[in-house]
């Protein structure tokens, strides 16, 4: 059985070697991701990763196609994939002290066009930011492409005080959830 990875996230390769899994062929799903006016962050992460898993696999279609969105979400506010240092300190302005969501959808579309659906959900609080800590951050450059302009895996750890939930989801792909799926579909896992 063939497993695509409808992503071209580095992280994600990383994280599905961690459970043993080596995509036999990486195809990024070339889709719409803007954000329509009223659509919340929750029904967002899940159409994204339906629709990248079903762009894919119209190309793939005897085989499992694995796609995933992470969406970052203070209340009903999505914040972007930064690109730019100016959009990084709204980001990280905004997030300074508070609580927030990670929210990613998971979807695996399956030879004969049925589809699979998880959504995983983590709460974080970061600390409260100085000017000074926000430079740093900035000057390092790991936020780059990163939605809401953070990577938990590296310098911005350090300014998260609560976690709940699972690390993998904030860094890209929700482990335990993600084999699961897999599994279910039949995909051979130890």
């Amino acid at each position: 059985m063939r497993l695509i990875l409808a992503s071209a996230s580095p992280r994600r390769l990383d994280l599905l070697a961690r459970i043993g899994v080596t995509p036999d062929q990486v195809h990024p799903a070339d889709i719409d991701e803007s954000i329509p006016k009223d659509e919340v962050p929750r029904v967002h992460a899940e159409r994204l990763a339906s629709e990248k898993a079903a762009a894919v696999a119209a190309c793939f279609p005897d085989d499992l196609v694995l796609a995933a969105d992470t969406v970052v979400a203070v209340g009903r506010r999505i914040l972007p994939k930064v690109e730019d240092e100016a959009t990084l300190r709204k980001c990280m302005a905004l997030l300074s002290g508070r609580r927030h969501r990670v929210l990613t959808g998971i979807a695996l579309a399956l030879p004969g066009g049925s589809m699979r659906n998880r959504l995983v959900e983590t709460m974080i609080a970061i600390k409260r930011l100085s000017p000074e800590e926000i430079d740093f951050y900035a000057s390092h450059g790991e936020w780059r492409g990163k939605a809401g302009g953070y990577a938990l895996q590296g310098y911005g750890e350090v300014y998260v005080r609560h976690l709940a939930g699972s690390y993998s989801n904030v860094v890209g792909l929700p482990l335990t959830e993600t084999r699961h799926l897999l599994k279910s579909a039949g995909y051979p896992l130890a």
